[in-house]
């Protein structure tokens, strides 16, 4: 039950798709137009650093074990990498959902197209080989997860907007 398994033993499409989500990625963050002081912007990619870190560790690991991330079911440095590559992913939904000052009655509508995007992103993601389902586990439920972490970010989103950087 404990034993690694292998995926793959060679630097291609899974790894390369990460480096390259992490340079555009972080590329696009650095030239947008800046909307945010530098600390909400800090928190907003790590939102999705740690989104990604936290359901990913509890979705991937023993005892339930749903889905084995990029070559093999051991944490690689990779691995790392890519949850870092959540940053940019959820800069631009806070960004994009700023730019667009999307009202509390349209925030339904793009939080479900965010999580469509979002799970487009990971089936393209299953394809190339960095995510492995297993035991029954399947995209219909990280859209569920999308819409909770989504619906959170939106709210999250609120507070910051409301009370800004207010020392308390």
């Amino acid at each position: 039950m404990n034993e690694i398994r292998y995926y793959d033993h060679n630097f291609n499409a899974n790894e390369w798709f990460i480096v390259i989500s992490l340079i555009v990625g972080t590329l696009v963050v650095l030239k947008l137009p800046k909307r945010f002081t530098n600390k909400t912007t800090c928190v907003y990619l790590l939102c999705g650093v740690f989104t990604g870190f936290f359901f990913d560790h509890i979705l991937s690991v023993l005892p339930v074990s749903y889905y084995d991330i990029n070559d093999n079911s051991s944490f690689q440095s990779m691995d790392f990498l890519s949850h870092v590559m959540y940053a940019p992913f959820s800069y631009l939904f806070f960004y994009i959902y700023d730019f667009f000052n999307i009202k509390p009655n349209l925030s339904l509508l793009f939080i479900l197209g965010w999580a469509f995007i979002s799970v487009g992103i990971e089936l393209f993601s299953e394809y190339i080989g960095i995510f492995h389902y297993q035991n029954g586990y399947n995209s219909y439920y990280s859209f569920v997860i999308y819409l909770v972490v989504q619906s959170l970010w939106v709210r999250f989103y609120r507070i910051i907007k409301a009370y800004g950087e207010k020392q308390f």
